[in-house]
């Protein structure tokens, strides 16, 4: 349907790429972060597992399990939450004690968001809310049922100022359950256990509610009731499903287990809508790119100084590897284009690195954004957001170009109509930090302040206004010369003034660890790159699968064909 041709991509690494230069085998960045999912997967330990399921319940992992379809993968959001912090009492809280993400349930993409019972009784963390808010967000943005399995005992008192009074508090995750029902947008609820106080609240706008024998729901617990009015009673006579499925209406069903409140909500998911996945691909059919993407770290030099081929990368994302480049012969330091994931049409905005010949410019080194791509870049956003393509950014910026020639071409100017193209996409936009993340660059190729609908990470991310080493010559540069020696001349002041820099420049390679983006919340999930073809085939198939909420225009006309027509006229 569409007026284009696809070119295939890529080689085998069968050459320099097969050497030991490259992200391959273990490494102490990749180990790292399976270490931390591990810790963020164990929850509450064995001992919580065990008092669990000595309750006759499920784990919220166990749960999350059985509601999705059996094989279905789930795509788990914020893992990393309040990784490595401590909270009072020598407390922390992997995850934030909430398991949120993406699975199929009939074979439609849902939103899941499951308490941790495991951890503190389903505890509201620090982090927590705003992990709950940011997976609602999800499910709003791309129209995906939200489906919550609900056991908490409301917040973490001894850090109650941390998550209850601010802007994204916990009482702004029963804002985001307004919006969703505002919106149309399916929410269904299965309460397992205590949901106490804003526990209590994030199930009743679901529309359907559903209650195990062992749940109540109550504003207040039996232990306040009884210190308030002096009466002896228990939770499940408070606000048990005799009391919320029979007499106040709040609840819609009542079942015995755990188990048979999973397959009610999976049955309450197929009465939905179908997916609209397969009316889009229209004659196409999904397939896997030619070249393996498990081998996506044989890609990347270890050396961050050291070049890769953008295009040996979406050889490995993009199906059959087969990709069509908008407008090539301009702004080279940036490749646009179009291919398909899964059978769907998504476009892809990248850096190139390495040095780069730029019509009329000159050689000049990539992965830095010039007047061209930055123009390239706007009209590209702005075609795709009119056309209704998801749109995926590939990143590894350095930040802008500077100096006298970059302001009198007027790179401000064009940056500000790439941040407006960025600011007001009404397609699916979707962020991936490969590598370097740095300076403006990272807002303008929709960093996580542009309200990506994801923001993926990796373990080679760099997240920073600028690298460890060239910030720390940058804060103490009024005591260098010109040439960045230190100025002291005595020994022991050039050796303190070393020592100071190299301490800031450690401190600063620190911050940028990924691992630590994602526990601020800065990242949505830190993945192997040999997951992202997986990744991308969960936001490809989120993105196209309901239908009448955006726009979407048929590939005969997209604006995308009038660019190019345009451009190759001569």
């Amino acid at each position: 349907m569409a007026r284009l041709h696809l070119f295939p991509l890529g080689t085998p690494l069968d050459g320099p790429a097969a050497g030991e230069g490259y992200w391959r085998g273990a490494a102490p960045q990749l180990a790292a972060l399976d270490q931390a999912r591990a810790v963020a997967v164990a929850g509450g330990g064995p001992r919580g597992v065990q008092r669990v399921h000595r309750q006759g319940k499920l784990t919220a992992r166990e749960r999350v399990s059985a509601l999705l379809d059996e094989g279905s993968p789930f795509h788990e959001l914020g893992t990393l939450v309040n990784h490595g912090v401590v909270f009072a009492e020598g407390r922390t809280s992997p995850g934030a004690g909430v398991v949120t993400g993406l699975g199929k349930v009939h074979d439609r993409w849902v939103v899941v968001i499951a308490n941790d019972n495991t951890l503190a009784a389903g505890s509201w963390w620090p982090g927590t809310p705003e992990k709950i808010q940011r997976a609602q967000e999800v499910g709003l943005r791309l129209h995906l049922p939200v489906v919550y399995l609900v056991e908490s005992s409301g917040l973490f008192l001894p850090e109650q100022a941390r998550s209850f009074p601010g802007g994204v508090g916990a009482g702004h995750i029963f804002k985001r359950n307004a919006e969703l029902a505002a919106a149309g947008v399916p929410q269904l609820a299965g309460v397992f256990g205590a949901s106490i106080a804003g526990g209590g609240y994030k199930p009743i706008i679901s529309d359907r509610v559903v209650m195990t024998e062992a749940a109540y729901m109550v504003i207040a617990g039996a232990a306040l009731v009884k210190g308030a009015k002096a009466r002896q009673l228990t939770s499940l006579d408070i606000g048990g499903p005799e009391v919320h499925v029979h007499q106040s209406g709040c609840a819609d069903l009542r079942v015995p287990t755990d188990e048979a409140a999973l397959l009610v909500l999976r049955e309450e998911v197929s009465r939905l809508p179908s997916s609209a996945v397969g009316w889009y691909r229209a004659e196409a059919e999904a397939a896997p790119p030619r070249f393996s993407p498990r081998e996506l770290p044989e890609v990347f030099p270890k050396d961050f100084r050291r070049s890769y081929e953008i295009e040996q990368v979406l050889a490995r994302l993009v199906d059959s590897s087969l990709f069509h480049e908008f407008l090539p012969d301009v702004g080279r330091e940036i490749v646009t284009g179009v291919g398909r994931i899964s059978g769907l049409w998504v476009a892809f905005a990248g850096n190139r690195q390495g040095m780069i010949e730029e019509p009329g410019a000159g050689i000049r080194p990539g992965g830095a954004l010039y007047r061209e791509g930055i123009a390239k870049l706007s009209a590209f956003a702005r075609a795709a957001s009119e056309d209704g393509l998801p749109l995926v950014w590939l990143q590894d910026v350095a930040g802008f170009d500077i100096g006298e020639e970059a302001e009198r071409l007027g790179l401000l100017g064009y940056g500000s109509s790439l941040i407006y193209s960025i600011s007001t996409p009404q397609n699916p936009v979707f962020t991936v930090l490969l590598r370097k993340a740095s300076g403006a660059g990272y807002y303008a190729m929709a960093g996580m302040p542009y309200d990506p609908v994801l923001q993926l990470a990796t373990p080679l991310t760099r997240l920073a206004v600028m690298e460890g080493r060239t910030l720390a010559t940058a804060a103490f540069t009024s005591k260098l010369d010109d040439q960045f020696r230190p100025l002291a001349t005595e020994p022991d002041e050039v050796a303190a003034l070393e020592a100071q820099m190299e301490a800031v420049a450690q401190r600063i390679e620190a911050d940028m660890d990924p691992l630590m983006a994602a526990s601020r919340r800065d990242v949505d999930e830190v993945i192997h790159l040999g997951e992202l073809r997986d990744w991308l085939v969960c936001l490809a198939e989120s993105a196209w699968q309901a239908t009448g909420h955006r726009r979407v225009r048929n590939p005969r006309i997209w604006s995308l064909h009038d660019l190019e027509a345009l451009w190759r006229v001569k």
